[in-house]
């Protein structure tokens, strides 16, 4: 962040400074681990724990400050108090007041797919014309936005926030703080369902970002999404269309190989062939909705084709590794049934001398839906005649039940029980999807076929 005096900083959290001294902060952090000369240390609380407890350690390490809740600091000479109600609402307001102060484009970022891959293309995509800074991972909560925020340099003229919520109203209060120039959704599908209720609800809820875009900004829609032409109704600024064979921008003409997706883009009337380095005829449809951003700031067609042809994602999104001859794709670090149906479809499509297996695991947070949407899962591999589909763990083996009769299935107990019958089933030319929702850390089992 840019070196800001503390009083600045008590102001914009609204809070009270107990000396004012001549230090300056260039890092919020919440870690108390990480802390370093010229931190402010942000001490929340959570069910498990109360970062007050770790101040002696955090004011040893040489915070500048401390953020804390009224009463609770500790006294030292080298380190200043802002006391604050709350710190979590303490750390929000910091991070409002600072985005303020700075005034860079801030893109929105929301959708039930694809978010973080999508947040990855659009800062990629956008560094062509600004100085663009990210979300790192998918720090899209609402501790996570506050300190992407907070991370913003003095020189950054552009932020890519992603937007991340499972319950009702989670979206309003990440808008509030970071007051978004410009939004981008993904699309509408059944992710976080258990707390949501509905698909409607999640539309309405994923709704709310540009729907908060003030009639100067853009929004940027899925043009292959059904709820698209709903939310665009109740948007203030201008709505741009993009997507797969549809659009504003519109990607045509995919061909895809083993190691990405070779496509057209329209930019209404002004054609470019490009190449995107990650598998999945989805991740196409995130590269137009980020490749619209860009347009619509002004960024050349052809500029946009030659940055995503360098695009690099996220580690555990359509990751490909090449292991033993063997191709994993590792797109472990979450899933939902629209995620897991858009993998299983990238793994069909793929170009292999070999054969195609899926190892899958549980999908979090369907609620009354997960035996639905487990086994509409495994329909949808067994459609696709893929040569195996292999899971783990209980709640997965609906997966593995419902693609019985139609491709080799088996569920395995353990990722290590998985990986071990790998090793003698997989042959060089094989190639491999792995997913399921962060929980099921599929992950591992990549780990364990590695290291055994």
């Amino acid at each position: 962040m840019k070196s800001t005096d503390l009083q600045t900083l008590a102001n914009f959290a609204n809070g009270t400074l107990s000396a004012r001294g001549e230090a300056l902060v260039s890092r919020v952090i919440t870690d108390s681990r990480k802390v370093a000369p010229g931190d402010l240390f942000v001490a929340l609380r959570g069910d498990k724990f109360d970062a007050h407890d770790f101040l002696p350690q955090v004011i040893a390490a040489g915070a500048s400050a401390v953020l804390v809740e009224q009463g609770r600091g500790v006294a030292s000479d080298s380190c200043a108090i802002i006391e604050v109600a709350d710190t979590l609402l303490g750390l929000q307001s910091l991070a409002r007041g600072y985005r303020c102060m700075l005034q860079p484009l801030i893109i929105g970022l929301t959708g039930s797919n694809g978010k973080t891959s999508t947040k990855d293309l659009t800062a990629i995509v956008m560094a062509c014309k600004f100085q663009t800074r990210a979300t790192l991972g998918n720090l899209n909560n609402h501790i996570g936005l506050p300190l992407t925020l907070l991370s913003l340099e003095e020189v950054d003229e552009c932020g890519v926030v992603e937007m991340g919520m499972n319950h009702a109203g989670e979206i309003k209060v990440l808008v509030d703080i970071a007051m978004p120039d410009a939004a981008i959704v993904t699309n509408v599908g059944m992710a976080h369902i258990e707390y949501m209720g509905s698909q409607d609800a999640i539309g309405w809820e994923k709704g709310t970002l540009p729907a908060n875009v003030h009639d100067e900004g853009v929004v940027v829609l899925n043009a292959n999404d059904p709820y698209s032409a709903l939310i665009a109704r109740h948007c203030q600024a201008p709505v741009f269309l993009a997507g797969t064979n549809a659009g504003d921008v519109r990607a045509f003409d995919l061909r895809a190989n083993a190691e990405g997706t070779a496509f057209k883009l329209d930019f209404a009337g002004e054609v470019v062939e490009t190449f995107l380095p990650i598998i999945g005829d989805h991740m196409v449809g995130n590269a137009a909705l980020a490749a619209c951003m860009g347009w619509v700031h002004g960024i050349a067609p052809a500029d946009i084709a030659e940055a995503l042809r360098n695009a690099k994602l996220t580690g555990g999104r359509m990751e490909t590794k090449s292991v033993q001859g063997i191709q994993f794709i590792d797109d472990s670090y979450n899933a939902n049934p629209d995620s897991m149906k858009a993998g299983l479809s990238a793994l069909a499509a793929l170009q292999t001398s070999g054969r195609k297996i899926a190892v899958l695991g549980r999908m979090g947070e369907l609620g009354i839906h997960a035996v639905t949407g487990h086994r509409g899962v495994g329909a949808h591999a067994a459609a696709l005649a893929l040569d195996a589909v292999f899971t783990v763990g209980e709640e997965a083996a609906l997966i593995s039940e419902a693609a019985a009769g139609k491709t080799e299935t088996r569920n395995f107990p353990t990722h290590e029980a998985c990986a071990a019958h790998l090793k003698s089933f997989l042959q060089p030319g094989d190639a491999v999807l792995l997913k399921g929702s962060r929980s099921a850390g599929m992950e591992k089992v990549l780990n364990h076929f590695t290291n055994s």
